[in-house]
């Protein structure tokens, strides 16, 4: 099963807050998505899609390094979830490596995710280069992948939605 992957739309609420809700077991990460698309702080938003379904989503928001008062923007992973039944199928690589080419593509020089250091690894995302980051996340979890000339110092500073977790 390949699953069409494209850019989520408005219509796509729903059935994307129903996914990212049975894929964490909570709604605390849906709610996150809702409140990231709702303020306008997503920069890149993916689904896949299998016979017209939702099975899969990423959200890439706006994150900014702040380095002595200049800004350098960035982008955050999170969260990227997958329909519980097709965990293990490929689809979250899929949605990863595709968001990984659009991003590059864009312009973006570095993204940042907290996750297992396993799984984000096969993407190119180390701690090393995210160890130096000043972070209420900073930990093994906390990763960084640069496609360009990206700082590897200053603080982290999320998009607003994080503050609620």
């Amino acid at each position: 099963m390949t699953p069409m992957i494209r850019p989520a739309s408005a219509g796509d609420r729903a059935a994307i807050h129903a996914l990212v809700e049975r894929a964490f077991g909570q709604p605390l990460e849906a709610d996150l998505v809702d409140r990231l698309a709702a303020d306008g702080d997503a920069v890149l938003e993916l689904v896949a899609e299998t016979d017209g379904r939702i099975v899969g989503h990423v959200l890439f928001s706006r994150l900014l390094v702040d380095g002595d008062g200049m800004l350098f923007p960035a982008v955050a992973l999170a969260p990227l979830a997958v329909d519980p039944a097709l965990q293990r199928a490929g689809i979250g690589s899929a949605l990863v490596e595709e968001a990984h080419r659009r991003l590059a593509a864009a312009g973006e020089e570095l993204s940042v995710v907290l996750g297992d250091p396993a799984y984000y690894g096969r993407f190119g995302y180390r701690h090393e280069r995210a160890r130096l980051f000043a972070s209420d996340y900073q930990g093994d979890a906390l990763q960084a992948l640069a496609w360009g000339a990206a700082p590897a110092t200053g603080r982290l500073v999320y998009a607003a939605a994080f503050a609620d977790l």
